[in-house]
């Protein structure tokens, strides 16, 4: 592993230049060089330094729905490579697609990303520490709240070095030479979960209960992601890691980590006042589009199979409006990445992957698969619907009971299917120049062609309504009406909403799901994962659903698919748990194939794989240019 220290510290310097303007932690006084003679004599030197190493820290996780493309439910066009300065993809680059299979060997740039953003949290800390020593009293207080938000930051990215990479080296130091590290062997797991564990116990024990400025972080981010690693270390022990030969599960070790994830996550639901956004309620969801019944004729028009009404886009669920930078600082989110928005060259990006061309002219590069919406179940039932029908265009397609292109197939779902995706002739507000243009509907390959409604007049007659359709660039039937913005002012790659790491509904799934690798099904579990149902309008669980260990897994499971869609979790569910060969076939099946709503097959992968594919998708390989300079890393066993 080569660090190239000059490089990172230009780089924490870069980031402190682009401060801006806000009340919160990104205003901050920029500064144009770090000279210790200079630098770190007053708080608000420290107070930079953070910035800058969050603002950093940032690019390495804020597009993680980019990784939902490697799932089963998500299909990733292309990617935004620039960041918002200019810089080719920081974090992500190397990819256009992220594939369902083959992913292992993608992330060379992450892993050195990654060590570059511990050096820049072990640089501040160093600095800080060093204040922190030479003071007391009030300031030297804050000075420790912040060398714990860097701990906390290098915590968070070495999750992600041993989520991807297994054993790798640990560096808790401040390198100020190659010689430091160019020797360095890959430290094993089990010493880094400990490392964390340590870390994260003082961080708890310092952060405040609550921040101070928006921006900073509180107890509740800390033990939240310390649950978090306590659950994955209880899952690769539980579940096996076969792939990383070095480490022994062991079943003592993993209830011992899911009692301490368990106690985690109870903390953070009950001790810091935290609630679901809008109470968990799911607030009020407008209907589909109505298609007119075959065989209808007003005023001698044939109307069979013609669009009577658009879906309605006015009361939208509050699954929705999570999902917008108005609700940032809701208590809901336990663990952000804070964005400038417009004008901070520090804005969002969900707007321009996420939206269509007639939405400030976006570009849609991350689509809902059609498969996703079979998981969304029926409020009337609380179970799953029939599978879709897909089906080709036509007057009967329209009207056809469970076709994927009947309007009212989608009736009397989970509203955060509302929430999340749009289907034919649901709308969304169109924008351009920063202004909006009112309610544009989709249509699926209608590349803003006409779209016409026929309306029944009180006299009897009828109106046809022409429309221009919305023009967006899906390949699956469905687009995403998750993070889009319905409100103008901000352009598309300028948006302030903060990035979510830890969500509380998350919390009450691993919670859940740690309670139930422990006790099995637990009325208290299975009342949090009814209050994330609750949301989508659903009944409780069924009491099949929760009878044992493994039906409650699974409801476990489908909660997490619908609930955290697209904010890039869903391929980490599956390794942990060893469930790739469950969802794709296995080595040497058939393979995995997706299709549109029209019923047209648009991928298929995994098509008679050996298992050394499903190996290299469980463990990322080791970057052999980190390899080429130090001859002490050693490979994983699957890219031997």
């Amino acid at each position: 592993m080569k660090t190239k220290y000059s490089y990172y510290l230009l780089l924490l310097v870069g980031v402190m230049l682009t401060a801006s303007c806000r009340p919160d932690l990104l205003e901050q006084d920029p500064t144009d060089q770090l000279s210790s003679s200079q630098y770190w004599k007053s708080e608000s030197d420290a107070t930079s330094a953070l910035a800058g190493l969050m603002s950093d820290t940032r690019y390495l996780f804020n597009r993680d729905y980019y990784l939902d493309g490697m799932g089963e439910y998500v299909k990733m066009r292309g990617n935004s490579f620039m960041d918002n300065n200019g810089n080719n993809g920081r974090a992500y680059m190397g990819r256009w697609d992220y594939l369902p299979w083959g992913f292992g060997g993608w992330f060379d740039n992450m892993f050195k990303y990654c060590y570059g953003a511990v050096n820049r949290a072990n640089y501040v800390i160093e600095n800080v520490s060093a204040m922190r020593n030479a003071t007391s009293g009030e300031k030297a207080k804050n000075l420790d709240v912040i060398i714990a938000e860097c701990k906390l930051m290098r915590a968070l990215v070495y999750f992600r070095l041993i989520t991807w990479w297994g054993d790798v080296p640990y560096v808790d130091w401040n390198v100020k030479s190659n010689d430091e590290v160019d020797h360095l062997s890959r430290t094993p797991i089990a010493e880094i979960y400990q490392h964390l564990i340590s870390d994260l116990n003082e961080v708890e024990a310092t952060l405040p209960v609550k921040a101070a400025i928006r921006g900073r972080y509180s107890k509740p981010a800390a033990i939240a992601l310390r649950g978090k690693i306590h659950l994955y270390w209880a899952s690769w022990n539980h579940f096996g890691w076969p792939e990383l030969d070095t480490f022994t599960p062991s079943e003592s070790e993993a209830q011992k980590a899911y009692k301490a994830a368990r106690e985690d996550f109870r903390a953070v639901i009950e001790d810091y006042g935290l609630d679901l956004f809008r109470g968990g309620e799911p607030g009020v969801c407008d209907g589909p589009a109505e298609i007119w019944p075959q065989g209808t004729k007003i005023g001698g028009v044939d109307l069979s199979g013609k669009l009577k009404s658009l879906g309605g886009a006015t009361n939208l669920p509050n699954y929705f409006y999570l999902f917008l930078p108005t609700a940032n600082g809701d208590s809901e989110f336990v663990f952000t990445f804070e964005h400038g928005g417009t004008s901070t060259s520090q804005g969002e990006q969900l707007m321009r992957d996420f939206a269509g061309r007639t939405v400030q002219y976006s570009q849609s590069w991350v689509n809902p698969r059609a498969n996703i919406a079979d998981r969304y179940q029926s409020t009337i039932t609380g179970d799953f619907c029939k599978p879709m029908q897909k089906m080709s265009p036509s007057t009967t397609a329209r009207t056809t009971p469970n076709s994927s292109l009947n309007p009212q197939t989608y009736a009397n779902r989970d509203y955060r299917m509302k929430a999340s995706i749009m289907w034919d002739y649901e709308q969304c507000m169109g924008m351009m120049s920063l202004r909006e243009t009112g309610f544009t509907p989709y249509e699926y390959k209608n590349w803003e062609g006409p779209l016409s409604v026929f309306e029944e007049n009180p006299d009897g007659t009828v109106t046809e309504k022409k429309l221009t359709s919305y023009n967006i660039l899906s390949t699956t039937g469905y687009v995403f009406r998750k993070f889009v913005r319905n409100y103008a002012g901000q352009e598309r790659i300028d948006g302030d909403f903060n990035w979510p790491v830890i969500r509380l509904a998350d919390v009450f799934l691993m919670y859940a799901e740690a309670d139930n690798e422990i006790n099995g099904p637990t009325a208290k579990s299975i009342a949090l994962v009814n209050r994330v149902r609750h949301r989508g309008n659903l009944p409780a669980l069924a009491s099949s659903k929760c009878s044992t260990h493994d039906a409650f897994f699974e409801a476990i499971e489908q909660e997490r698919i619908v609930e955290l869609l697209a904010e890039g979790h869903r391929i980490w569910d599956l390794r942990r748990w060893r469930r790739l060969e469950n969802v794709y076939g296995g080595p040497g099946s058939t393979g995995y194939k997706w299709y549109d709503i029209f019923g047209a097959q648009e991928n298929e992968y995994w098509v008679n794989s050996p298992s050394l594919q499903y190996e290299q998708c469980y463990i990322f390989r080791i970057p052999e240019s980190e390899r080429n300079k130090n001859s002490n890393l050693t490979q994983n066993k699957p890219w031997r």
